[in-house]
């Protein structure tokens, strides 16, 4: 589960980049935005609404970065991307989304305790000459185009790591809250600044797309980071461009050029590097209590005994203080230095 999902999350957002390119002919920047996240959070209020009995009060801890994810993943950065996504090529701006690989790494080593080792940094590096490779190959306005989507990597790799560390309500819930508040602040912006000229066919195409590339991407995606750690959890979602670029290929009339493939080459190859590294170590957990989903087979979650241990699911459990060495990831129990 925590490999499968975030591979169906980037199938679903690979597709957002070439689909939101046409509907950029007819909608603006701001105006699509606000209607992706509507249309994701539409699309989760059904099981929000199912699990509002299990719903348990939210504390300050995480209230603060439910709004930092909200302000950085849900308003500005979309926004940039479709202002850069204006300026460039689809096929260029699905491969440039691999920069967010990066900006959650460098983030997660500087300000989140999520190690990343040696080999980690050598697939980073190689995810950065990518996203060159394609800053080089783009005519026109690639260079602001790629300063845009670099800047909107830097806000959703800030929204990786907040949301990851989200464990006091379903990963549903935290998107839903962050799908509707972005959409609808969004969605005023652009309203605010230019009429809404967008038929009713293609306002429900734009909320069909933010209903699975925005909506379900996401929720699968906070699923793998909070088992996996933001940045590997990153390294399989940044597949989603491959999809992005396949689709733009179909879609629309733009080339696949030497460049792109090469990039694409480097990204498979820089993929796979970060994604090889694991370790062991004895290690001290406190006290804590949350939700999140999890198996009682990975080392730390042995709070019912009568569950069945290859079953994934999530509901608000509480571990005792432990001390013990197993293989792990940078999940929520594992954000330790070394």
């Amino acid at each position: 589960m925590p490999a499968i999902a975030p591979l169906l999350a980037a199938v679903l957002f690979g597709a957002a980049t070439p689909l939101s390119k046409v509907l950029l002919r007819t909608v603006a920047p701001a105006q699509l935005a606000g209607l992706l996240y509507l249309g994701a959070a539409a699309g989760l209020l059904p099981v929000v609404v199912w699990q509002r009995r299990r719903n348990r009060r939210v504390g300050r801890r995480g209230v603060i970065r439910l709004a930092g994810a909200i302000a950085f993943g849900g308003v500005v950065g979309p926004l940039l991307l479709l202002l850069g996504l204006q300026l460039a090529s689809a096929t260029s701006v699905s491969l440039w989304l691999n920069l967010e690989l990066v900006a959650t790494a460098v983030l997660g080593q500087l300000f989140f305790r999520e190690h990343l080792g040696r080999l980690g940094w050598v697939g980073v590096t190689g995810a950065a000459l990518a996203g060159i490779i394609l800053a080089g190959a783009e005519a026109g306005s690639g260079g602001i185009a790629a300063v845009l989507v670099t800047l909107a990597c830097v806000c959703w790799g800030l929204d990786n790591h907040l949301t990851a560390l989200i464990d006091e309500m379903s990963a549903t819930q935290a998107t839903f809250w962050k799908c509707g508040v972005a959409g609808t602040v969004n969605l005023l912006l652009g309203v605010a600044t230019q009429p809404f000229a967008a038929s009713s066919a293609v306002t429900a195409m734009a909320v069909v797309v933010g209903a699975f590339s925005y909506g379900a991407s996401i929720v699968l995606y906070v699923s793998s980071a909070q088992q996996l750690g933001a940045t590997r959890a990153q390294l399989l979602f940044a597949t989603a461009p491959f999809f992005g670029l396949a689709l733009s290929a179909g879609l629309l009339p733009e080339p696949v050029t030497g460049a792109h493939l090469v990039a694409a080459a480097l990204m498979v190859a820089s993929i796979g590097v970060v994604f090889a590294a694991r370790h062991a170590h004895p290690h001290a957990h406190a006290a804590l209590a949350h939700t999140h989903l999890h198996r009682h087979d990975d080392g730390d979650h042995t709070h019912d005994p009568a569950e069945a241990v290859s079953l994934v699911h999530a509901h608000w459990h509480e571990h005792g203080p432990v001390a013990h060495a197993h293989p792990h990831w940078p999940d929520l129990h594992h954000r330790h230095s070394h």
